[in-house]
């Protein structure tokens, strides 16, 4: 499927060629999935900057960083909710007192519900660096269960690793069971993504590229271990973050998204969590998946009825239900890390420009 010297959307392909020497990334890894079949697998650039690092190949696996919210975490809150174990609507402390039991807890957290967590529009936090004051799983955990609100649970859509963190652990309350053992079981193994896992074991890890030189919290390589510092004190299983996969199995869940849920999700299922929610106004957000924006890292051509997600890494995965169409893009832009002045931003130029090539080259585009 992969020909380096003559790749099936020499155009997109181009712009990562681009991207690798304008040093947006050193390496990634694409594909593109459309009506049934893989239209292409692709890579570009090394593990690093340097000139002798591993090449990236198609089949690279990737810390997916946030993708990991759909394919992980909202995939489980898909099988809970069919089967009747998740009710959207019921208020997350009656599962989870803690969620309100800290003296002068936050009295709107009563409010906060499943849906509102799958939305962004719980009112908690965006981001915490708990991690630099919780020293174990249990003290991460906590911290983000006892936070208090930052506006009105329902009014506003604030894009939050907090929310998902305390999504994660109450899907595994209902369930009985980890998130990563869940979802290994009921969603990776079923769609034969056998390159998709949670804490890749130590055999493998000089495989996957490095997404930091972390000199200031882990003092190592981070390679083949989450890159989200919250995540790995949680023990590497995050409701927010920690899966690691390649394009192919992310494109096998893509098109278990496209075939209406295939033998795993129902139609009506997919067609719930991928709808964009209609409050708080302006949102882009469905239950756990985003939808494209006017200023959309999907580009221009992605229909209305798409949904996906990004990841920090440099990760992204856009499918459009209109068109029968997936798009996978890997990246380690984080790499070489090392505070904000070491990861590169030109990830927000290169996405859009380089799903609109690939559109382009298929047809889509005027």
């Amino acid at each position: 499927m992969s020909n380096p010297s003559n790749p099936r959307f020499p155009v997109a392909h181009g712009v990562l060629i681009e991207a690798v020497q304008d040093y947006a990334f050193p390496g990634a890894a694409y594909g593109v999935w459309m009506r049934g079949g893989v239209l292409a697998m692709e890579a570009a650039g090394r593990f690093t900057y340097e000139p002798f690092a591993h090449p990236v190949l198609p089949e690279t696996v990737f810390d997916m960083a946030s993708v990991s919210k759909v394919m992980a975490t909202t995939a489980m809150a898909m099988l809970l909710w069919q089967r009747g174990q998740l009710d959207l609507d019921e208020p997350v402390c009656n599962c989870l007192p803690e969620f309100i039991k800290k003296e002068a807890s936050d009295s709107r957290k009563r409010a906060v519900t499943p849906r509102m967590l799958l939305a962004h529009t719980s009112g908690l936090p965006a981001y915490a660096r708990l991690f630099e004051r919780c020293a174990t799983a249990q003290s991460l955990l906590d911290a983000c269960l006892h936070m208090s609100l930052e506006c009105d649970p329902g009014t506003l859509a604030v894009y939050s690793d907090i929310g998902f963190i305390v999504l994660g652990h109450l899907l595994e309350t209902l369930a009985g069971e980890r998130l990563d053992t869940f979802c290994q079981r009921e969603i990776f193994v079923p769609l034969e993504m056998f390159a998709t896992s949670y804490c890749p074991p130590q055999v493998i890890r000089p495989s996957i590229p490095p997404t930091a030189l972390d000199d200031a919290f882990r003092h190592r390589l981070l390679q083949g271990e989450v890159h989200d510092a919250n995540c790995w004190v949680l023990g590497g299983v995050g409701g927010h973050a920690g899966v690691f996969s390649n394009v192919a199995d992310t494109l096998r869940f893509a098109d278990c998204i496209l075939r209406g849920g295939e033998s795993i999700f129902h139609a009506e299922t997919v067609s719930l969590f991928t709808t964009r929610q209609t409050e708080p106004a302006h949102t882009t957000r469905a239950l756990g998946w985003d939808t494209p924006s006017a200023q959309s890292s999907a580009g221009q051509y992605f229909s209305a009825h798409s949904a996906g997600h990004l990841g920090y890494t440099g990760t992204s995965l856009w499918i459009d239900l209109d068109k029968d169409l997936a798009i996978v893009l890997l990246t380690n832009r984080t790499f070489p890390g090392n505070g904000a002045e070491g990861i590169s931003k030109k990830i927000q130029q290169v996405r859009p420009l380089f799903h609109n090539a690939l559109m382009r080259e298929m047809g889509f585009g005027k």
